[in-house]
């Protein structure tokens, strides 16, 4: 008679020693993917009933309140044109216009290619991106305090994104190289993303003629790989922050940039600028309902330009100290509108940005931690697609902290751990390690642990785990002096990714013709 057991024996038989370090090699080589495909189930707050009710409040804000498009003819009538009830520079769309319009041609997921194949990114789906902070016209370190950012700062932080594993994506405007003229600054910036590193990068946004330039740049780049053979259209080489000038508008600069992008089959990430009770309700619900409908016409609005371009619905909510209008972060209510706006753009079927690892603290101190801890596990939960400002956030993005920017890589790390879910292969399953050392003894020596215990947990680069005589003897440091070394140390080592000497010539010489033909100007 066959064993009633035989099956189940096989199906966790012990993996051989060679087997359990193949399973070992490869947890090690998932700290370095090219971006995250979670394996848990994204956490809901709100059923459906109450989604309906939100999707439905979103249409009675486009219809009958409308959206501001200013200074911008051609977007007025582009919206005419589409149906829309345009009234001077206010757009009104029927109930379920937007919706149609980016379910119809939006994509669900799309690639944003990179220079090196290998770090090419998918936006959207059950995929998740980390990528910098964004913006900030402020650095801070543990040996300069607070100052102006330079473009040197801006290099330093390409090159800390470039070699972070936990991190997918070089950003875009990291911090602002305030030694450069404003009107010339963008060139630096994207050279910088495309000569330090290999990974995809953040176009600028600033002035159309600037968007251009980071097209025109990543065309040397590309070169004859700038059009997909199949489609005929540019591949996507560039993602873009378009933000709303909440409440309800938008404005010259950012439709300007949008419809450049569009056109060139770049993708955007349309994002509502709010900080609650200022620039929208006090209200989740109101909060929510708001982004939805802003958000919804930008889609909306890019598809109209060049239906099928990539597009992405961003959310970015804060509350604010209703005593001194300052705003928060870590705080409940952002994280409800994230879970929220994350179930929203799955049934509207669009990838998702929001999160990071935000806060209001002025240093890398302990406020600094529990604030960005609450971001960016609500942002891991709720199933975010591209996640901006992952690391360096400090002073309500006022600042790009260094030792910040090492000690969040460090958390997006552990939460590559987290999205990729419980291993139940047999050598996850572990039955062989149980078997062998039986009741009684310890696991530290069998050989499961040996063949595992390299990758066996994630192991902080910064957190210090020793004794209290240990720790004392070696100097006694905080995490915020450990993080000082670690990336001066990771600076001191950086080796640049290859690029081709005539491309690199070629981009040098694009910068050199823009800035000779703009005037100096530093407004």
């Amino acid at each position: 008679m066959d064993d009633p057991h035989a099956d189940s024996t096989r199906a966790t038989r012990r993996p051989s020693g060679r087997e359990a370090k193949r399973a070992s090699r490869a947890a090690r080589a998932g700290s370095s993917v090219p971006y995250i495909t979670r394996r848990i189930p994204c956490y809901e707050v709100l059923d459906e009933e109450a989604l309906a009710t939100l999707e439905s409040n979103a249409d009675t804000i486009l219809e009958e309140v409308g959206i501001d498009y200013r200074d911008d003819a051609e977007a007025l009538e582009i919206w005419r044109a589409a149906g829309a009830d345009v009234r001077g520079e206010r757009v009104h769309c029927p109930r379920g216009m937007c919706r149609a319009l980016v379910q119809k041609t939006a994509p669900r997921e799309f690639t944003q290619h990179a220079r090196n194949p290998a770090r090419s990114v998918v936006i959207g789906g059950k995929n998740t991106v980390f990528a910098p902070a964004y913006g900030s016209p402020f650095v801070r370190n543990l040996d300069e305090g607070r100052r102006y950012a330079r473009i040197e700062d801006f290099r330093n932080f390409v090159k800390l994104a470039y070699v972070a594993n936990s991190l997918h994506h070089s950003g875009g405007t990291i911090c602002e190289p305030v030694d450069l003229p404003v009107n010339k600054r963008h060139l630096d910036m994207v050279y910088s993303h495309l000569k330090f590193s290999d990974k995809p990068f953040m176009g600028s946004v600033t002035a159309p003629d600037r968007a251009e330039d980071s097209i025109e740049m990543a065309k040397i780049v590309f070169g004859e790989a700038w059009t997909d053979p199949l489609s005929g259209r540019p591949k996507t080489a560039i993602i873009n922050l378009i933000n709303v000038n909440s409440p309800m508008t938008f404005d010259a600069t950012m439709l300007g940039a949008a419809k450049v992008y569009a056109r060139a089959n770049q993708a955007t990430i349309i994002t509502p600028f709010i900080l609650a009770g200022a620039m929208s309700p006090v209200t989740i619900g109101g909060t929510v309902a708001q982004t939805l409908a802003e958000a919804l016409s930008g889609m909306a609005f890019v598809q109209l330009v060049n239906p099928g371009a990539p597009v992405v619905l961003g959310s970015f909510a804060s509350s604010i100290s209703m005593q001194s209008g300052a705003p928060t972060f870590g705080t409940p209510e952002p994280a409800l509108v994230l879970y929220s706006m994350a179930a929203l753009a799955r049934r509207l079927g669009v990838p998702f940005r929001s999160g990071g690892s935000l806060c209001a603290s002025k240093i890398a101190d302990a406020q600094a931690a529990f604030e960005s801890a609450n971001t960016l596990l609500p942002t891991c939960l709720a199933g975010v697609n591209f996640v901006l400002h992952t690391a360096g956030w400090l002073e309500g993005g006022l600042a790009m902290g260094y030792e910040k920017f090492v000690m969040d890589a460090d958390q997006a790390g552990m939460m590559h751990t987290l999205l990729a879910g419980v291993d139940l292969s047999p050598n996850g399953q572990a039955i062989d390690a149980i078997r062998e050392v039986g009741p009684g003894k310890h696991f530290l020596g069998c050989d499961h642990t040996q063949a595992n215990f390299e990758n066996a947990f994630y192991r902080s680069p910064l957190a210090d785990n020793n004794s209290f005589e240990q720790w004392d003897a070696e100097g006694a440091t905080d995490m915020a002096k450990r993080a000082n070394v670690l990336w001066k140390k990771q600076l001191a080592e950086y080796v640049a990714p290859p690029m081709d000497p005539g491309i690199d010539e070629a981009l040098l010489e694009y910068v050199a013709k823009r800035k000779s033909a703009s005037p100096d100007s530093n407004i």
